[in-house]
């Protein structure tokens, strides 16, 4: 089981001429007693971990069509899992997937899920809970298909962002830019941020005034075809490849919706950066971190400076529980599900 490691200290004060009073900054963000608790195992990628108003925890599993065959060749269409907090038990929501990757609820707990590339829909989808429909809301822009929608976040209008790089996939790039979009509650559909690198995580801000995005710029548009290409080679040399922006990075977000860069938070470099990730109440940003030298859960102040660190696999999304489980952070890392209790609660959209 990882050590978990909690950042935060003891301040001295000075209190007349001779009294000193030791007095503790709030209680640590991860309990020194907190254990990384293993939920389930796929077979594949988990993804876009994300828990819905009754507390019921779904997330994506991408079965990646150059790993998951059957004998037949046969390729898994991807899935999305439901985990019941209550029996401990998964089973498949969803398959096929339209090959998910970011999940998240808005505020009328209507599911709102990024489809992929790599045989899936490149489009953002919205399903009724209660009725069990499903409707596209998002799939083409400027008469072409999006690259790969990849992760969503919601601010309290209801207007819906999303990343839409691309990391594998046979399917044609049709987008210029690998950007960040904004889908407004009217339909519309708007590219908001194109100097972001290769937009992955997503995240807007508890007081809705900046919108968090990861760089994960891996240097390549389709790590299948190259893994192909690889394999071929009697040498098994490696394709070189050199990377791009690896960053988490604050835009100020207007009252339109419109994102301004403000600041790199954080540099990786020459490391992976982060992939998906979310905010508690206090606005603290909680990244799944795919360095190589350190990976883990990261969280971090505002400005971003780190506060705390859960070492894990290499992890992909980050969500946090609801109700008297606000402070359970669920976590995807490799082709699993983990958990954490934490000191802080996650911040969640207020319901309609």
């Amino acid at each position: 089981m990882p050590r978990i490691l909690p950042l935060f200290c003891i301040t001295l004060l000075m209190l007349g001429a001779n009294a000193l009073v030791l007095v503790q900054a709030a209680e640590p963000i991860v309990p020194a007693d907190a254990k990384l608790e293993k939920l389930f195992e796929s077979r594949v990628l988990t993804e876009g971990v994300s828990v819905a108003p009754d507390g019921m925890v779904y997330f994506s599993e991408i079965t990646f069509s150059h790993i998951a065959r059957d004998e037949q060749g046969a390729i898994e269409a991807g899935h999305i899992w439901k985990y019941d907090p209550a029996t401990g038990k998964t089973t498949i929501f969803r398959s096929p997937s339209g090959m998910s990757n970011g999940i998240k609820f808005d505020a009328q707990g209507r599911m709102v899920v990024a489809e992929g590339a790599d045989y899936g829909g490149r489009r953002v989808t919205r399903t009724d809970m209660t009725s069990g429909k499903t409707h596209i809301i998002a799939a083409m822009f400027e008469g072409r298909p999006l690259n790969s929608p990849n992760d969503i976040t919601i601010d309290q209008q209801g207007r819906i962002y999303f990343s839409d790089p691309r990391y594998l996939g046979y399917e044609g790039l049709d987008q210029p830019v690998q950007a960040v979009y904004r889908l407004d509650t009217d339909g519309s559909l708007h590219r908001i941020i194109t100097d972001a690198g290769k937009p992955n995580g997503v995240c807007v801000s508890p007081d809705q005034k900046t919108l968090y995005v990861v760089s994960n710029d891996n240097g390549a548009t389709s790590i299948d075809r190259l893994a192909t290409v690889v394999a071929a080679q009697a040498d098994k040399v490696e394709i070189p490849l050199r990377k791009g922006n690896m960053a988490l990075m604050a835009y100020d977000l207007a009252a339109d919706g419109s994102a301004k860069f403000r600041k790199t938070l954080v540099d990786y470099s020459p490391f992976d950066g982060p992939d998906g990730l979310i905010c508690d109440k206090d606005g603290n940003v909680y990244a799944a971190v795919r360095a190589e030298n350190r990976p883990g859960i990261c969280v971090y102040a505002p400005d971003g400076k780190e506060l705390a660190y859960i070492p894990t696999e290499i992890p992909t999304n980050v969500g946090f529980g609801r109700g008297k489980d606000s402070n359970l952070l669920y976590i995807t890392a490799g082709s699993s599900l983990y958990r954490i209790r934490l000191n802080r609660e996650g911040y969640q959209l207020p319901s309609r």
